[in-house]
């Protein structure tokens, strides 16, 4: 398969080092994981922008590229797409670094729709900004 070599767009909001206890059987980064830290530099960047709690209302466009392998860096990178009054749509990018080393290479994508809640997880609005 072919590396990707688009350069991520937007912030580097999470980076860490897959571990052979996150491998599915075949012995690749299980799926679940890498969505899972996606989910979490999400919740960071909507968070930020919407100043407090943020909850994930939905995933879409997921797309696995290619597979991560224990020892790779994994490094997520997050843009803000688009508000509505409640809402911010936050592209996520993940890349990995092969053994600390070379190029990075994407091997994940997808758009997270976040919702700004309050104490009692009602959904509001957004500030300004």
């Amino acid at each position: 398969m072919q590396s990707d070599s688009i350069q991520p767009r937007g912030e580097l909001s999470l980076r860490t080092v897959a571990m052979p206890a996150d491998t599915n059987p075949a012995g690749d980064i299980f799926g679940g994981w890498i969505m899972s830290l996606m989910d979490l530099a999400a919740g960071i960047a909507a968070g930020t922008r919407a100043k407090g709690r943020v909850a994930t209302a939905a995933v879409s466009n997921l797309s696995f590229l290619q597979p991560v392998k224990v020892g790779d860096v994994v490094c997520v990178y997050t843009d803000i797409a688009r508000t509505g009054r409640t809402s911010i749509i936050v592209t996520v990018e993940a890349y990995v670094l092969r053994c600390n080393q070379g190029d990075r290479v994407r091997v994940t994508a997808a758009e997270f729709v976040l919702v700004a809640v309050d104490d009692d997880g009602k959904p509001r609005a957004l500030p300004a900004g």
